[in-house]
């Protein structure tokens, strides 16, 4: 447990910079939130500078869809998955939580399939699978890890991310840090994926790796006639 630097001094000790710095990111997108709700047109809000989709630096190409996807940091803050300028998962959304966090996207429109978290330390594999083996051709796969990813994990379930593009999958071990983006039909493996080991000598939080970061463009898939 750790505290931030605006609190009375309690004798614990104060967080990481990353932390508070993820910290501040969640705060920001619950104002936002709040923002819309109120009602974000106000004639005497001051104009923003220009963001692309999801806060990425430049617009995509035609035809493809903007992402960013962060891991959870230790087990402090949770993941989140933007894609097209929509959180599809995040800590103010309520719906990310231990293990890994996926999402399922239509690869023709964009659209959110669905969306849950799996306990890859206390929770039944069989539900990851119940929610993976089905996929249609050219489901797109969001997966950010949080905590422990791994633990759970059997071999059928590290062969199908494998068989989605992850060139990871196979060596995933407790709590190391993950993102990826994969796909079902693909031939190739993905190129949207990062992975840090678990490794005391490296870890930047006590007992964890750095939290991850991702974005880019994925291709749009094209429906088949």
């Amino acid at each position: 447990m750790c505290v931030l630097p605006s609190l009375e001094n309690t004798g614990l000790p104060q967080c990481p910079r990353v932390i508070r710095q993820e910290l501040a990111s969640m705060l920001d997108e619950i104002r936002v939130v709040t923002a819309e709700k109120a009602g974000s047109n106000s004639r005497h809000r001051k104009p923003r500078p220009k963001k692309y989709k999801c806060g990425l630096p430049r617009a995509c190409p035609d035809n493809s869809f903007a992402f960013r996807i962060m891991s959870g940091a230790a087990n402090v803050i949770g993941p989140k998955i933007c894609l097209e300028d929509k959180m599809l998962m995040s800590s103010v959304k309520n719906n990310v939580g231990r293990g890994l966090n996926v999402a399922l996207v239509n690869g023709v429109n964009g659209e959110l399939i669905d969306a849950k978290f799996f306990d890859m330390w206390a929770g039944d594999v069989n539900e990851l699978l119940k929610f993976i083996r089905p996929l249609h051709e050219g489901t797109l796969v969001f997966v950010a890890s949080y905590d422990d990813p791994a633990t759970k994990m059997n071999e059928e379930t590290r062969k199908i991310f494998s068989e989605l593009g992850s060139k990871v999958a196979k060596d995933l071990a407790f709590r190391d840090s993950w993102v990826f983006v994969g796909a079902k039909g693909v031939q190739n493996k993905s190129p949207f994926e990062q992975h840090v080991k678990n490794k005391k000598s490296s870890n930047k939080y006590e007992g964890w790796p750095e939290a991850l970061e991702m974005e880019g463009c994925i291709p749009q898939r094209t429906a088949e006639v």
